[in-house]
Parts: structure tokens; sequence; C-alpha cells
């Protein structure tokens, strides 16, 4: 295979060519390499410039169109239609493609000039006035600080952080450079060192917004909702009306399960854009959460109006689980969802979209394969490696071992309030929340990030996933280490209780910490929701997540994750006798009383009858199973996987004894 530095020097000799006017040499020389490198952006856009330059406008827009099908949010593209459309005196779409743009990338003095003159020669002064403001702005900040600005913008955050971490060190602390340097460790999902970043550009600069906005979204990454709202609340004080600051003092109520807070936010939002797509689709998953389904489904339909090929929308609507979709949608689905000009992103969730509304109409072959497609185009831009996860399971093997257990009896802080349901998702741990959360003394919050904040603290900065310092560190820290960090847990999660003494965390994959929330919170309750793996595997394989869970878009890597489960819950079996009470889904729709008794039992609740009727209980819920676990127990979902068992023989071969041992 051919390094990349190879095509890379193949792409600087174009661009001397190209800088040199030597325009039919770049298309001579550069045919092959594109030719092999279809969807290789920087060739594309050599190639289009050339044309440009030769006079071949119509083909330079036709090799764009087909840059913008690759990588829409490519500046660099944009810019060149519009510099295409100035060469046909076509003004109108020329502003069109400059401010698509710079909207994407604001670091492009060029674009911004370009855009100043059209507005001049179309009679737009003050338009023009407002270019030329960012053109001046521009001007004013260190060209490193531009130039990294624009790869950021572009994707080319390596480039990116390589300039403005040498600007730094050679200029030191500069509030815009700091926002940068942080914008791209959050892009790395790095978001403690970009909290420190930007907690710094503030100190030098109190008054800059948009470092003061990327701070409050930081702090919202990290689920750190009250100093957010304090952030974005300062912010709203300046500026009531920003839609980019309302917006996020919306997520920031969601993250609180302040849910009527957001749809009233939404609401104000809807009255200012009501043609957006994205705010229709935002009050939506906000009305949904809150058990407004049939508002919720008119607010999806009113985003799919709003954008045709919103797949997003659709999908929404899919997820409900109890929608369907008529001929009319189904045809719009079909036709979005192989349109070429459909983004990646749309079309996942077009075909999840439409593998469900086949499954709902029984044509299993048909939505097998867009559940198949859907799989595939989301496993294509993953980055997870399951040796990876595997190698931290055979790290807590060795480590938490009984006998270290034992040396740490008692470490932690005592009180009893968490309960933790965990597994893997689509296990039935919806229902087991949906259940005990209709208790009196339980209050159910949501799959709270608290647990694995903690463990990439643990890690430490720039951690080797190769080399983790996690689990082994657990082996170095002290009785306090722990208490404090139950303290802190304890802490943290107060700002989704009310004022019941139970609560619930419903993250499914801290199984995989168990033995660090046992040290943290030594008389938490934990509960392992399991389900046949045929069930649970294949109910993986058809859900989209909204973020993060990568392991479930192959049978390879579902099949995989399971087995992983199964022994590392085996293992906490044998060193935490007793700790862990394991819940059968299948047991629970078989018996439901029975099972109910036996939580509430092993979590010290006495019995009510109204966890037996749990469908009642209106509280929020956040996961894909929200509107199931408002309805009466059913069986129904139990054997789905069998409807689809002609294209299930590889994930039954890859469970192998799971398919037995998972009962063990």
């Amino acid at each position: 295979m051919e390094p990349s530095s190879a095509i890379e020097l193949q792409v600087r000799r174009l661009r001397t060519l190209q800088k040199d006017g030597r325009h039919a040499e770049v298309l001579r020389d550069g045919e092959p390499l594109v030719r092999d490198r279809p969807e290789n952006r920087d060739l594309l856009l050599i190639t289009a410039i050339s044309l440009r330059c030769l006079g071949r406008i119509s083909e330079a827009l036709e090799t764009l169109d087909r840059l913008e099908r690759l990588q829409p949010r490519f500046s660099r593209l944009h810019q060149e239609r519009g510099l295409c459309h100035v060469a046909l005196k076509d003004a109108p779409r020329a502003i069109d493609a400059l401010l698509r743009c710079v909207n994407i990338n604001p670091a492009l003095p060029s674009a911004w000039n370009m855009l100043a003159g059209l507005y001049r020669l179309t009679g737009d002064a003050r338009n023009a006035a407002t270019a030329g403001d960012h053109v001046a702005t521009l001007a004013n900040l260190p060209p490193e600080v531009v130039t990294a600005t624009s790869l950021f913008s572009d994707g080319d955050l390596a480039p990116a952080e390589q300039i403005i971490r040498a600007f730094l060190l050679r200029h030191g602390d500069h509030p815009e450079a700091m926002r940068l340097l942080a914008k791209i460790g959050m892009a790395r999902d790095v978001l403690d060192d970009a909290e420190l970043l930007l907690e710094g550009a503030l100190t030098l600069a109190p008054d800059h917004r948009a470092a003061r906005y990327d701070y409050a979204d930081v702090l919202v990454q990290r689920h750190r909702y009250l100093p957010a709202r304090e952030q974005i609340g300062r912010l709203l004080e300046l500026d009531p009306g920003n839609l980019d600051y309302r917006s996020l003092a919306a997520t920031i109520a969601v993250g609180l399960v302040e849910n009527d807070e957001a749809i009233s936010i939404y609401r104000g939002m809807l009255a200012d854009l009501p043609a957006s797509p994205d705010v229709h689709l935002w009050i939506a998953h906000a009305l949904k959460t809150v058990g407004q389904v049939p508002e919720a489904i008119d607010a999806y339909r009113a985003a799919a109006a709003a954008r045709p090929d919103f797949g997003d929308a659709y999908w929404s609507l899919a997820n409900l689980k109890l929608y369907r979709f008529d001929e009319d949608e189904m045809a719009r689905m079909r036709a979005a969802e192989a349109a070429a000009s459909t983004a990646l992103v749309d079309r996942q969730h077009l075909c999840f979209a439409l593998g469900k509304a086949l499954e709902d109409r029984g044509e299993t072959a048909e939505s097998w394969a867009y559940y198949e497609r859907g799989n595939a185009l989301k496993r294509s831009e993953s980055r997870y490696r399951p040796e990876i996860l595997e190698a931290n399971t055979a790290g807590q093997i060795e480590v938490c071992t009984r006998t270290f257990f034992q040396r740490r009896e008692g470490w932690g802080d005592p009180r009893p309030d968490p309960i933790f349901i965990l597994g893997l998702p689509r296990s039935g741990s919806t229902l087991l929340e949906q259940i005990l959360a209709s208790h009196s003394q339980v209050e159910g919050t949501q799959e709270l990030a608290d647990i694995q904040r903690i463990v990439l603290e643990i890690q430490g900065r720039d951690p080797d996933p190769d080399n983790p310092r996690y689990p082994a560190a657990l082996a170095d820290m002290t009785r306090v280490d722990f208490r404090q960090l139950g303290e802190r847990y304890l802490a943290d999660t107060r700002a989704y209780r009310g004022d019941k003494p139970v609560f619930i965390d419903k993250m499914p994959n801290n199984f995989r910490h168990i033995g660090l929330i046992h040290l943290m919170l030594p008389n938490a309750r934990i509960i392992d929701a399991r389900r046949d793996p045929m069930s649970c595997c294949f109910s993986n394989l058809k859900q989209l997540f909204a973020q993060g869970q990568e392991f479930a878009y192959s049978v390879e890597d579902i099949s995989r994750y399971y087995r992983t489960y199964l022994e590392l819950m085996r293992h906490w079996d044998e060193v935490l006798p007793g700790r862990v009470l394991r819940v059968q889904h299948e047991d629970v729709v078989a018996d439901l009383e029975s099972a109910v008794r036996r939580m509430l039992d092993y979590c010290g609740l006495a019995f009510e009858p109204a966890c037996l009727e749990f469908h009642k209980n209106r509280r929020s819920v956040r996961t894909p199973s929200s509107e199931q676990v408002r309805q009466p127990i059913f069986r129904d979902g139990l054997d789905q996987w069998k409807a689809y068992e002609p294209w299930l023989g590889p994930l039954e071969t890859a469970l192998g004894d799971a398919l037995v041992r998972y009962r063990d």
C-alpha cells in the first residue's frame, strides 16, 4: 500500500504547478491520481480550480458537486463554487456559495473579501460592511491563529493543533488561541483539557462571549449542567434573543430533567424560526420524553416537511416503536435514501427508519437489507476496537480479585442512595427502571455519565488505549480516594434528584466498572438487566443510538461485546458474591409480580402495587423504550428475532456457547 506521504507529495506538486498557472499540466498529471483515488478531497478541489482557470466552468461545477457529495462541509469547495459563479457573472449564486463557505469556515479572509465586493456590486451596503468587519477582525488576529482556525473548521485537526500549540509556546497565553486549542480538545473528546483552557481564556478576557459559550458547551458535554446554566445565563442577559444561547439553555434544561422549561424555550425559538427542521426535531424529542406523543409526532413530521431528506426526523418517528408510516412517507424515505445528494448521517437514519417501517409491515427480507446497510454505513465511520474492551476486561479480572476487595472492605461512602441498573442496551433495563421508579421512595433519573467521567479521570490525560492506567490504577488508590469519589458522585448527581431517598443510575455500560462502584459506594444496589443473547443482539443491530454504543453496528462486534459482558459479569459474581442481583428479562415478562418483589426485597424496599402498574407512571423517559414502558408488559417482543432467522445464522454462530451460558 502506498504511504499517505506519497500522495501528499503529489498534491503538493500539483499545487505548485497550479500556482505557476500550468493548469493543463495539473489536469494531465492529476487525472490518473483522481481515477485511482476518487474520494481524495484535495485532488478533486485542485481539479476544479484548474478547470475554472481554463474556462471549463461547467466541468468545474460538476467536479465540485461530486466533492460535495463526499464532503459537504468542506468550506473551500463552496468558496471555489462561488468563484465559478463569479466567472459566470451570477452574483446571487456566488453569494449563496460564499455564505455557505464562511458559515462552515469563518477564518477565510479571501471569501469574506469576495462577499464584500459582491454585496457592494449588488448595492447591499449593510452586508458589505458586515463582510468587511469580518475581514478586519481576521486581520487583527495573528496569522497562525487564522490559519489554524481555518484548518480546524475543515476538520484538519492535526495540523491545526500543531500550529496553535507552537504559537502558544512562542507567544504565551492568547485568548483566541487558547479557545481554538480547547475546541480541538472538544473535537477529540479531551474535555477536561478543553475546560481548563477555556477557564484560562475567560480569566484573560472575561468579555469574550464566544469563549464563554464554548465553556458552557464543554460543561454540558461533561454533564456539569448546573455550572453550565450559570455560564449561559450570563450570556442570555447580554443577548436574550441569541438562538445559539437559547438552544444550549434548552439542552441544559433537558440535562437537568426540566423538560417543561426546555419545551418553553423551544416554543419561543419556533416562533422566531417556524421553518427550522432542527428546532422542530428538538421540541419533538422533549415532548416525547414527557409522554406527549401525539404532539411529538406532529413536530417530527414538521421537521421532515421542513427538510425532506432529514433522516433523523424519520428515524425518530420509527424509534417511537409504535408509529406506522403511510405510503407517501415510505416513498419519500426511499427517494431520500437513494438520492446521491443525501448526506451520510441522513442516509444512516433513513436506513434504520426504513428497516423498522418494513419490519412493521412484515417485509423482513427488505427490512433486514436496510438494517444491514444502515449498520455498514455507521460502522464505516466508527473507530471502535473490540480488543480494547477485551483487554480492559482482562485487566479487571487480573486486578479486582476477591482478596483485593477483602483488603478494602468498608471503603468508600457508606450511603445506600443509588441503584445502578446495568448490562447491555436493549436488555430490558428501561423496564426495570420504570418499575422501580414507580415506587414512592425511588427517583428515576437517566443514564448518568458520572462513573464514566470518573474512569476518564483515573486514566489521566492523553491515555494510551493499548496500555491504559485503568483498571490497574485502582490498586494504587487509597481509602480516602474512594471515599472522596463516592462523596463526589453523590454530590454531582444531586442535580438530577428530588427529595426521594433512593435514585436510579441506568447507564448500561457501568457493568464494566462494578469493581470501582463497589469501592466508591459499598452499599449501593447493583442490578444486572440480562436478556436472551439472540433477542438482545438482534435488538441492538436494529437500533441507531443517539451517541456511543459503537459496538452495536456489526454482527461480529455485538456478539463479541455480549460474550465479553458475560465473562466480566461471571467474574464479579465470583469475587463479589451476592453483590449483584441478576434480573432476566424473560422472567420479568413471564411473572411480573415475582420479579418485582424480588427486586424490591434486594433494594430493601417495601412492596407497592404501583410498581406493577408502572405503565401509568408519567415520568420522563429518554431511552428508545420510552413508549414501550408506558404500556402494560407484553410478550410480543421476546422472539422478534425469529422472523429474521434466515439472516441471523452468523450471529448465532458468533455467540457460540453464550446462547446457553447467559443463564448461568
